[in-house]
């Protein structure tokens, strides 16, 4: 459905836009009747299927990890490579100021244009991304900052150059390295959040997704690929995965839904960059107050899901 919206809010954009510099009579009143079909066609996009926020969270429009970092940081100091191999841009992290607090910033990036997209890898880490990650989470410890990860990513890159420089290693180091930071962390599913290359980035004391973000162990296709040997049936595969914001929160995987514009986040991302600025606030103040920041993060992973799982099945033996 959003794709068809989406298609029909384009041609009335580009018509909207050849109807600006004229001021006549019937091209004001054209003008007023396009916004007003605009706005009707933007509340069908309420409430969206499952694989409609699998479009969304996919979006090439979507704000990214540097969109936020631009919008939500000052001072922001990129720091590259992993001092092992080669530097990595599918990961773009550094040292920033959030709102005068000293902060490490650390998210996927899969780049705007072809050209970006090609040099990121279109947001699938190799190793050395997850081992730089990893040198600024010590770094963040070694100096007392709060980390602050966006998570955007269709998972780490499979290929055969990957494993063989280590992926599996770097991604689970990784995830034992942020498990333990005796740092405050807060996660941010800014788009879509997929396999062990999301989860490498997602162990947070606070995981706050968009609205219309997702977060899964596979994609879509994948799942349909193995259960029905059929990936044309994503959607029902979307469906079936509960990978929406709104089931994860339910779940307690997620922490916050952080409500975006009607179509998504790329139609108005200033909008976007405001209520992920104030939710960062809101979250990071309790959380520098805590004495045991990785307790509180186990004890969380740990919590996940049980409130899905019947009463009898909680029970010990």
């Amino acid at each position: 459905m959003i794709k068809e919206i989406e298609s029909r809010l384009a041609l009335m954009d580009q018509e909207l836009e050849g109807l600006q510099s004229k001021e006549d009579g019937p091209s004001r009143l054209r003008r007023a009747q396009l916004a007003r079909d605009r706005a009707e066609l933007l509340e069908l996009c309420r409430d969206c299927a499952p694989e409609d926020n699998v479009y969304l969270a996919r979006h090439p429009g979507r704000p990214g990890t540097a969109d936020f970092i631009s919008a939500l940081f000052t001072e922001f100091f990129e720091c590259r490579g992993d001092r092992l191999h080669r530097e990595d841009p599918g990961i773009l992290g550094g040292i920033a100021l959030f709102h005068g607090l000293p902060v490490t910033v650390i998210g996927h990036r899969k780049g705007k244009t072809l050209e970006e997209n090609v040099a990121c890898n279109f947001g699938m880490p190799s190793p050395e991304g997850y081992r730089k990650a990893q040198r600024l989470m010590g770094q963040a410890e070694r100096f007392g900052r709060p980390v602050i990860t966006f998570i955007d990513t269709p998972g780490a890159y499979p290929g055969l150059e990957a494993e063989a420089e280590g992926q599996g290693e770097a991604i689970a180091s990784t995830l034992a390295r942020m498990s333990a930071l005796t740092v405050p962390v807060i996660a941010v599913v800014t788009g879509e959040g997929g396999s062990g290359g999301a989860l490498a980035l997602g162990v947070a004391n606070r995981v706050l997704m968009l609205e219309h973000a997702v977060y899964s162990v596979l994609s879509p296709e994948g799942f349909a690929s193995i259960l029905w040997k059929d990936a044309g049936r994503a959607g029902e595969a979307a469906a079936l995965m509960k990978l929406t914001a709104a089931d994860l929160l339910a779940l307690g995987v997620a922490d916050e839904v952080l409500p975006e514009p009607l179509g998504g986040a790329h139609q108005d991302p200033a909008a976007v960059f405001d209520t992920v600025d104030q939710a960062l606030l809101r979250h990071l103040a309790p959380l520098l107050k805590l004495r045991d920041p990785a307790g509180q993060r186990y004890q969380k992973f740990r919590a996940m899901g049980l409130g899905a799982i019947p009463a009898a099945r909680k029970e010990k033996p």
